[in-house]
């Protein structure tokens, strides 16, 4: 028997569901591909990454015998690079080691690199019909509030907690829809800040509506520490047309991404003192090559804030190409209009736009 909230739930679903592209669909490989990127940002966003990828990559084959920097060129302003390599690494190995095969359960599907309990519930229960309950930001959000559930989010036993929960609602022959009208409810109706309480068909049984504590539930006491971080950018410019790239190899943010050379330092007047030691700047200003500065540029992510500016020095190709070669023999020599072909931090994109490089 379908317990009564699911059977709401449903109901309002097919009244008010959006037409997203990757619905309406048992494609694993579609699946797999929207839910990594929604991990990475809103819906509306993320149709049009979702439809470059499967134009792009059209199947996994295709995804697995793509080169990295194509990938992670693509996936350009999505941020938390690491995914996108997960999602390169797991397409080869769909491709070469299962036949281009998707895992076709739960436990299975686990096994895949960058692939959580969110991402193989999913998967599970829309391509394959397995009744597992998918747990994201927006199932916390409608269980906390409709049931009063109190668990901090945020600690190590919230997932258990709400997972049993949604598990015990979810009807075990319709665990697809279900899935689709937890998320698509929660990002609707039920959403963080200022929800639809008077037009909710849960309004006379929700705890939260009941006890005015819609803005206080889910609870969520653990804050994110921000650290933050001082980049100094040496833009270099040949008289030519040239410019000077370097990949970012070390296990650290834009990790397989382009930048440029880059010193760096804890606080502003640390950085000071490292601008004037760097040999390359020095070199530079020794030689006499033209130098300009930009405004500061502000670039958040989850767990830290940068603080970045960038130095422009501009100077014959050969003069450029010596000092290089002498003092940061990592830099990539390209031509300036190639720049758009290299994957770029969303912070370096930002500067070469305004600057109109």
């Amino acid at each position: 028997m379908t317990h009564p909230f699911a059977e709401r739930l449903m109901a309002w679903y097919r009244r008010h569901a959006r037409p997203l592209p990757w619905r309406n669909t048992r494609n694993p490989y579609y699946i797999w591909l929207s839910e990594i990127i929604l991990q990475q940002t809103r819906v509306v966003q993320g149709q049009d990454y979702y439809l470059k990828f499967i134009e792009t990559f059209p199947d996994v084959f295709a995804l697995a015998k793509a080169d990295e920097q194509q990938v992670l060129r693509l996936w350009q302003g999505l941020g938390y690079y690491t995914r996108a390599r997960n999602l390169h690494y797991t397409a080869q190995y769909i491709a070469t080691e299962l036949n281009g095969k998707f895992p076709d359960t739960y436990q299975q599907l686990l096994q895949l690199r960058g692939v959580g309990k969110y991402t193989a519930a999913a998967i599970a229960s829309f391509a394959f019909e397995e009744p597992v309950a998918v747990v994201d930001g927006n199932v916390y959000r409608v269980l906390a509030r409709y049931f009063g559930e109190e668990t901090d989010i945020a600690s190590p036993k919230a997932y258990a907690t709400f997972f049993a929960l949604a598990q015990s609602l979810l009807p075990a022959d319709q665990s697809a829809t279900f899935n689709q009208a937890m998320m698509e409810f929660g990002a609707m109706q039920c959403v963080p800040v200022s929800p639809k309480c008077m037009f909710c068909p849960f309004q006379l049984e929700c705890v939260a509506f009941a006890t005015g504590r819609q803005a206080q539930l889910p609870v969520k006491q653990k804050k994110t520490k921000v650290r933050p971080r001082y980049f100094h950018y040496v833009v270099l410019r040949s008289e030519e047309g040239d410019v000077w790239l370097k990949p970012r190899t070390s296990n650290d943010i834009w990790k397989g991404l382009f930048d440029f050379y880059l010193v760096e330092g804890e606080n502003e007047v640390v950085m000071e003192s490292a601008l004037l030691n760097d040999p390359l700047i020095s070199s530079l200003r020794k030689e006499g090559t033209e130098e300009s500065l930009s405004k500061q540029y502000v670039h958040i992510l989850s767990h830290q804030k940068i603080y970045a500016r960038f130095h422009t020095f501009v100077a014959s190709g050969s003069l450029i190409e010596r000092l290089v070669e002498k003092n940061a023999p990592g830099l990539r020599k390209i031509a300036a209009d190639e720049l758009t072909a290299y994957p770029l931090p969303v912070l370096i994109d930002k500067y070469l736009k305004e600057t109109h490089f």
